[in-house]
């Protein structure tokens, strides 16, 4: 998915703008998500939605949007969260707690547990997030890191197992 504009409210206003630090971005989405949003585009085709850009009084941008409200309109993250997030959270049998930092931030936090789960480098998760620095990455969410003894021993062990570690020699080879 290409990461190219955000919806803004500011100051009372919604308004389409860059993403967070202006920093676009393609993240990849698994299959099954993506086969998800064509059926939900086939089902609810996406309307074209005039808002500024940049600013309340920025030239006017058309954009069709995955995501609207009733009439077809935009919605701020906070009645997103009020129509639609909490009674999912209801839907699923689940208990809805407030956060501090918001729906957004805690499914980026889900998303760069699974991805560092599964090996993703800190490197490729930071372009991702839309992180400058990787090492911001890395200090954010260093405590997700699955701890990588078991991985080491591993990468030793099949080294050893396939002849790539010397012998006898092993303190002049290094």
């Amino acid at each position: 998915m290409h990461i190219r504009r955000q919806v803004k409210y500011v100051k009372g206003t919604l308004m389409f703008a860059l993403p967070k630090r202006e920093k676009t971005r393609y993240v990849p989405l698994p299959r099954a998500v993506l086969a998800a949003m064509d059926q939900h585009m086939e089902l609810f085709p996406p309307p074209s939605v005039t808002l500024p850009w940049g600013s309340a009084d920025g030239d006017p941008a058309t954009v069709r949007l995955l995501i609207v409200n009733e009439q077809g309109g935009t919605m701020s993250g906070d009645l997103f969260t009020k129509i639609v997030w909490k009674p999912a959270f209801g839907k699923a049998g689940l208990d809805y707690k407030n956060r501090a930092d918001g729906m957004h931030s805690g499914l980026r936090h889900l998303y760069a547990s699974k991805l560092l789960a599964r090996g993703v480098s800190v490197k490729e998760l930071a372009d991702y997030l839309g992180h400058e620095d990787p090492g911001f990455t890395l200090r954010v969410y260093t405590h997700l890191l699955p701890s990588s003894h078991e991985r080491a021993r591993q990468a030793v062990d099949e080294a050893a197992r396939i002849g790539e570690l010397p012998g006898d020699d092993g303190l002049q080879a290094a």
